[in-house]
């Protein structure tokens, strides 16, 4: 469960970042997230925290070249903010963090659109996402 808050976690600040323009570091820092949130889930999760974020935003323009690239018939500009960052921090250890599973990645990223997106999104980011796994690695 510390985990998914974790990515839970990273998923609110790509969207803070791409919606607000919200810097890096700031973001980094969790200021925004409660103190008492932040001690359950201690150093190890914040850090996998922080890796998802930055390994995402440092690696953006390949993260978005790869969404775009098995999109079908839809437009990237279309995409819902909420989906979109959800399908960052996923794509993110899909190509990068071979040494995590491809199947929890997409499960947690569909629980998270489910929670946050609308009544389709997991749908929509579970196809995505399983189309990139088929593309990038095995697993």
């Amino acid at each position: 469960m510390a985990r998914r808050k974790s990515r839970i976690i990273a998923f609110q600040a790509l969207y803070s970042w791409d919606v607000n323009n919200i810097p890096l570091e700031e973001l980094l820092e969790f200021a925004w997230v409660d103190e008492q949130t932040q001690e359950k889930l201690g150093d190890d999760n914040l850090s996998f925290s922080r890796m998802l974020i930055s390994g995402t935003i440092e690696n953006i323009e390949k993260i978005d070249e790869t969404i775009k690239s098995h999109l079908t018939n839809w437009d990237f500009s279309r995409l819902n903010k909420v989906d979109l960052a959800v399908l960052r921090i996923s794509v993110y250890p899909l190509i990068f963090q071979h040494d995590m599973p491809s199947t929890i990645i997409i499960d947690e990223a569909v629980d998270i659109s489910k929670e946050y997106g609308s009544d389709d999104s997991f749908k929509f980011i579970n196809a995505i996402l399983d189309s990139i796994k088929k593309s990038c690695r095995t697993a």
